[in-house]
C-alpha cells in the first residue's frame, strides 16, 4: 500500500498497530515470518474500523487469537494480520449466561467458571488458545467441544456488519465451524453453563488440565495437535506405531511424549515443521492406507483472506 493511502488513515483508530511485525512474536510455536501489518484492537469499535481500512484498500487479511493451532510460513503473510489480544477480553457472566469476547484465554474462562460451580467448561482446562479461536476450531477434548455450550456467536463480516449467529447455524462439526469457510470474524461469545457443585466441578477441570500436563509436550513451543484423529484411529498412535516418534528434521521434533505434536526444539522454521508433517502423512498414508488431515493451519505468504 503506499504512502498517499497509508497517509489518509488515523492508525490511531484501529488499536495497537505494527509494521512488518514477526509472527513468531504471536505463535505459541515460536515461528513465523513477518505481517506486512499487525493489528491489535483494544474494542470492537477498533475492529470495525480496520476492517473498513482493509475493504476499502482491498487489503489482504485475516484473524488470530493467542497463536496456537497455527503455522506461518518463513516469509510471513501479506497484507494485515488482526490480533484478538487482552484487550478485547472482557467477560460477564450472568448466573451461567456467559459472554464473553474472542480475545479471552480458554483456560482462564474454563477455570474461572469451573472454580465459581460452573458446569460445561471442564473439557477446557490446558487447551491453549483464545475463545474466538476456539469458537472457529470448535476446540474440544474429553467427548465434549464449543458447540455443546454455545449459544451464539457475535460475528463480523467484511462489509462491516455485525451479527449473532445461533448455534445451529455455525455448521459446527468435529473440529470445524463455517467460520472456515465463510469470511468472518468471531468477535464474542454467548455460552450456557449449568451451575452445580463447584468442588467436584473443579476437580474434574483440573484432572483435565493435568492429564494434559502429563501427556502432552507443552514445556517446548508446539501448537496442539498436528493431525486430526482419523477416527477411530488416532492419529498420535498412528504415528508412534509407524516409529516416528522423537524424528527430528532441523530445529523441529516429532514430541516423544505424543507423536501427535511437534515441537520447536530451539531453532526451528516452519519448512522444519512442513517436512515432518509430510513424513508423517506419507508414511501413515503407506503403511496404513490413512490420509492425514492437518488440524493446524498451515498459512503462507499468500494465503491471507483477500
Amino acid at each position: 500500500m503506499g504512502q498517499e493511502a497509508e497517509s489518509a488513515w488515523n492508525f490511531e483508530d484501529f488499536g495497537k498497530v505494527l509494521k512488518d511485525e514477526p509472527l513468531a512474536k504471536h505463535t505459541t510455536w515460536k515461528i513465523g515470518g513477518p505481517a506486512d501489518w499487525l493489528v491489535e484492537p483494544t474494542s470492537v469499535e477498533e475492529l470495525v474500523n480496520a476492517m473498513k481500512w482493509i475493504q476499502e484498500e482491498n487489503l489482504p487479511w485475516r484473524a488470530i487469537g493467542r497463536g496456537s493451532n497455527l503455522l506461518v510460513d518463513d516469509d510471513g503473510i501479506e497484507g494485515v494480520v488482526l490480533k484478538f489480544g487482552t484487550k478485547l477480553a472482557n467477560m460477564e457472566n450472568d448466573n451461567g449466561i456467559v459472554t464473553v469476547e474472542a480475545g479471552y484465554p480458554l483456560v482462564r474462562l474454563a477455570t474461572i467458571l469451573s472454580r465459581d460451580g460452573y458446569g460445561g467448561m471442564e473439557f477446557a482446562g490446558g487447551i491453549p488458545g483464545s475463545v474466538g479461536g476456539a469458537v472457529f476450531m470448535n476446540a474440544g477434548a474429553h467427548g465434549s467441544d464449543m458447540s455443546k455450550v454455545l449459544i451464539e456467536a457475535l460475528i463480523l463480516f467484511p462489509d462491516g456488519t455485525m451479527e449473532w449467529i445461533p448455534n445451529e447455524e455455525m455448521g459446527f462439526a468435529y473440529r470445524t465451524s463455517r467460520l472456515q469457510s465463510d469470511k468472518g470474524i468471531c468477535v464474542a461469545a454467548r455460552l450456557k453453563l449449568e451451575q452445580g457443585e463447584k468442588d467436584v466441578i473443579f476437580k474434574e477441570m483440573q484432572e483435565y488440565k493435568e492429564y494434559r500436563r502429563e501427556t502432552q509436550p507443552w514445556a517446548h513451543p508446539c501448537a496442539g495437535s498436528v493431525f486430526r484423529n482419523p477416527l477411530p484411529e488416532h492419529a498420535g498412535e498412528l504415528i508412534e506405531n509407524i516409529g516416528l516418534k522423537g524424528h527430528v528434521i532441523g530445529g523441529a521434533q516429532i514430541s516423544e511424549l505424543h507423536a501427535n505434536f511437534i515441537v520447536n526444539t530451539g531453532e526451528a522454521k516452519a519448512s522444519d515443521v512442513l517436512a515432518l508433517i509430510e513424513k508423517a502423512r506419507s508414511s501413515v498414508k503407506e503403511t496404513y492406507g490413512i490420509e492425514l488431515e492437518t488440524e493446524v493451519e498451515i498459512v503462507n505468504r499468500r494465503s491471507a483472506d483477500s
